[in-house]
């Protein structure tokens, strides 16, 4: 495009020539992700994909969308931008795989006041980054460059998922009875939920980005923070394809008390025994520093648990070994019941927690 043509816009604050250069910088990165249903390249109006839909009766398509809140505070803060990308493909991919879809494409929407190539490029290669690990393509994306919208050198990020799944195949927790087993795949920290009140105990605590983080074995404060959300796509999907995995639930922002009951029956409730698995050394953190109890760590961060699946109790241990194999950590963290009565005589809650 002629500088000259672009002169009037470039005064008022939007840099074409940049958006352009970005996009030739990330062609190949794009291209990394390509799965064979991509039939265009970048730069159309429209991204084109041709679904496979072999073996599938009743083919359902399954969408997603998400951001990743918060935590980007800490990544202008730190000036560490080459894991968002990964978080906001995960905070969709795996919600979509909680009904047992297999991700198709995805989209990212990146804006920010004055666009910084070189950020941009880093942030778009951990998008492309995240959806090779879920082999999913990044079939298209916008970048909006927009003046006076946001304070400089910040930006805001959000993606989009679409996958698909045989509807003889759905996962929607219906058929999850009394007994079955509860199994939780480890988290790599916080994720991308709860970052608001994480980042005022980190304030709180005097840490700085290149200071070890308590109990962590030596990793700074900003890879602790900032440490991608893991994507459970290849390991969960391995278990599809022959046990009875009943239900899922992605656990984000309500933690457990909010995500687990979304996919189980009115009359049954979770029973989780704390304990049963490892939790990061940022949970206790959060909890000590922050005058927090378990309670609170549960309701408003993943506590350790990324991703939580319901199993015949004879298949739980399977399982585990199989999640195991993709050097995930998994444990058996609970069991469903009968849902009981309060004190009030009213239902309980559906995820009761034995401290």
């Amino acid at each position: 495009m002629s500088s000259d043509r672009a002169k009037a816009y470039t005064q008022a604050g939007v840099d074409i020539e940049a958006g352009n250069t970005l996009v030739s910088r990330i062609k190949s990165m794009v291209q990394s992700t390509q799965t064979r249903g991509v039939i265009s390249d970048i730069g159309g109006f429209g991204g084109l994909f041709r679904p496979d839909l072999s073996g599938m009766s009743e083919p359902v398509l399954v969408s997603s969308t998400d951001g990743v809140g918060t935590k980007l505070k800490l990544a202008f803060a730190f000036d560490k931008h080459d894991t968002v990308g990964i978080d906001l493909v995960a905070m969709s991919v795996n919600d979509i795989l909680v009904q047992g879809a297999t991700p198709l494409f995805f989209l990212d929407y990146f804006a920010t006041g004055k666009l910084d190539v070189d950020t941009a490029q880093t942030v778009i290669g951990g998008v492309a980054e995240g959806c090779r690990q879920s082999d999913c393509a990044l079939l298209g994306g916008e970048t909006a460059e927009m003046p006076d919208m946001y304070a400089p050198g910040e930006y805001d990020l959000a993606g989009f998922c679409v996958g698909i799944v045989d509807n003889a195949r759905l996962i929607d927790g219906s058929s999850i009875q009394v007994g079955d087993h509860i199994v939780g795949i480890a988290s790599s920290g916080l994720h991308s939920n709860g970052y608001s009140l994480a980042r005022k105990v980190l304030e709180k605590s005097g840490l700085a980005p290149d200071d070890v983080f308590p109990g962590a074995d030596g990793a700074t404060v900003r890879d602790v923070m900032l440490a991608p959300t893991i994507i459970y796509v290849e390991a969960v999907r391995s278990l599809l394809r022959d046990l009875n995995v009943k239900g899922m639930a992605h656990i984000t922002g309500g933690g457990f008390y909010d995500n687990i009951p979304r996919v189980l029956p009115a009359q049954v409730e979770a029973r989780i025994n704390f304990g049963s698995w490892q939790m990061a050394p940022v949970f206790r953190w959060l909890k000590e520093t922050g005058d927090l109890s378990w309670p609170e760590i549960l309701q408003i961060f993943n506590g350790g648990i990324g991703y939580v699946l319901v199993l015949p109790p004879d298949q739980s241990e399977e399982a585990i070994s199989r999640i195991q194999a993709f050097n995930l950590r998994a444990w058996h963290i609970g069991n469903v019941a009968r849902r009981g009565k309060n004190d009030a005589g009213g239902e309980n809650e559906q995820v009761i927690v034995n401290f």
